[in-house]
Parts: C-alpha cells; structure tokens; sequence
C-alpha cells in the first residue's frame, strides 16, 4: 500500500467520524442546549490530547501555544466551531456540509490576497464559480432562502481563517498540543453559546450517549486526520475531504429525514467540482 493510497484511506475515515459526530450533536441538541454539547465535547478532548501530550513528554499548552498567531488561529477557530455548531443544530445536516466544502476555495483565495501566492487567471474563474454554488445553496433574495444557512457560511469563513492562520502556527507545536488547543476553543465556543441560551441541564441515559458518541467520533475524526494530513503527498490526500458531503448526506436523509433539494445539489456538486479542480491544478 503506497502512503497516498494509506493518507487517503485516512481521510476517508476522518471526514465519516467528523460525519458522525455531526449528526450526534444534532440528535444531542435535540435534548439539551448545543452550549451544553460542545462543552462536554471540550472537556473530553482536552483530555484525551492533554494526555497524548503528557505521555510524549511534552506540556499540553506550552508557551508557544499563547503566540499572537495562536491567538489568531484560535479566534478564527472560535468563530467557525460557533456558528457551524449552531448550523448543524438549526439547519439540515447536508445543507450545511454542503456549504462547509467551500473552506478549501476560501484558503486557496486567502492564501492569494494574504500570503502573496501566485493564482492563474484560470484558478480565479475556478474559484469564482465555487462561490457562485454556495449562492445557488444560500439563494439569497429568493422564496427558498433561509437566514439560518448564514451560519454555516460564518462557520466555514471561520474555519478557512484557521487553516490559514496554521501555516504561520509554530513548527515546534505537536498535533496532540494543537488538539488540546482545538478542543479548548470548542469548549470556548458552547461556553459562549451557553451563556446567552442557558438551560443546562443533567443529561438523561441517552443525553450521556449521544455526548459520548459525539465525543468518541469527533477525536476519532482529528486523530485520522492527523496521520491523513501527515502520510503521503497532501494534493493527493487532501480531495478525499468532500467525501464527508456524501457521509453527511447519507446521514441526514437515513437519520434526519432530509431532502436534499435540486438548488442543494445543484450547488454543492458545483463547489466539489471546483474544489476538486483547484487542487489537482495545485498539484
């Protein structure tokens, strides 16, 4: 087995935890302020990455951890964990990955206008067309549109701002100590929501459950990632993060009931084309 053929595989599988892990929070929310949720599921990747870090020798938040970058990092991490929460609650689950596809146009924009790389004029149509499949998804101005798919456009902005803001991250910080972090500022994020819904509550049997379940497939999900992102060529890894469309939407409509509509497929098939399109070009 070649390392891209293993990274992929690895992808494959993060983007079906994170997939699952979507729809726990979903089912959880139902039961119990979303606040609530991300709190619990905070908690338990503090730990389980503070113990990584632990046994590799190394503090869970060194000082490298507390850089004006890091700060940056986590704002823009606080904000997209935040709003696509409250997306994958609020709005169907496909409807919202659907729009979360578009973060890899939105880092190959800013990697442009922030980092200074060069882009084609070809790569900028490319790019352009993408966006324009998350307006057929947001149909803004037209009877279909719904003002809660905005949060996961805020939550996918937020979380492109963080894949950019980790090139500049420091080299010396380890994938455990950027999990904790992570896992920190998720927990940031259901403090925030919490404070403003409130409501917190002891959980039922299958409240505790479903904030296992979420808990379990969400670090199941950064785990794979990591050794997706850390095995073989990333232009050759990196596609394989749309099939967590195909998981969410399987989800969604086995689970939730949805349907998706033709302006969802519509759209979304537009920005995975694009986004695949992009990266081949890149590599």
């Amino acid at each position: 087995m070649t390392d891209n053929l293993r990274g992929s595989l690895y992808m494959i599988l993060s983007m079906a935890g994170f997939a699952v892990e979507d729809a726990f929070i979903k089912a959880a929310a139902r039961q119990m302020p979303v606040g609530q949720v991300l709190i619990v599921m905070g908690l338990a990747g503090i730990v389980v990455f503070g113990l990584q870090a632990a046994r590799a020798g190394a503090p869970p938040l060194p000082a490298a951890a507390l850089s004006r970058t890091m700060a940056l990092r986590s704002g823009f991490e606080l904000a997209g964990r935040l709003l696509y929460a409250l997306a994958i609650a609020l709005t169907p689950i496909s409807t919202a990955s659907a729009i979360l596809q578009a973060t890899p146009l939105v880092v190959v924009l800013g990697a442009a206008l922030v980092f200074g790389e060069r882009v084609s004029a070809g790569r900028w149509a490319v790019i352009a067309l993408g966006f324009a499949g998350v307006l057929v998804i947001l149909r803004p101005g037209l009877a279909g549109f719904d003002h809660l798919s905005l949060l996961a456009l805020g939550g996918m902005l937020g979380f492109a701002g963080r894949d950019l803001a980790t090139r500049a991250a420091p080299p010396a910080l380890s994938n455990a100590q950027l999990g904790v972090a992570g896992f920190a500022v998720l927990g940031i994020s259901g403090l925030v929501i919490l404070s403003v819904t409130g409501g917190a509550s002891l959980p039922s049997a299958s409240g505790a459950g479903l904030l296992a379940g979420a808990s379990l497939f969400g670090i199941l999900g950064y785990g794979a990632l990591t050794v997706a992102m850390r095995t073989g060529e990333v232009s050759a890894v990196t596609p394989f993060r749309y099939t967590r469309l195909l998981f969410a939407m399987g989800l969604g409509i086995g689970l939730f009931g949805e349907r998706p509509d033709s302006a969802t497929l519509i759209g979304a098939a537009m920005i995975v084309g694009c986004g695949v399109l992009i990266l081949g070009r890149r590599r």
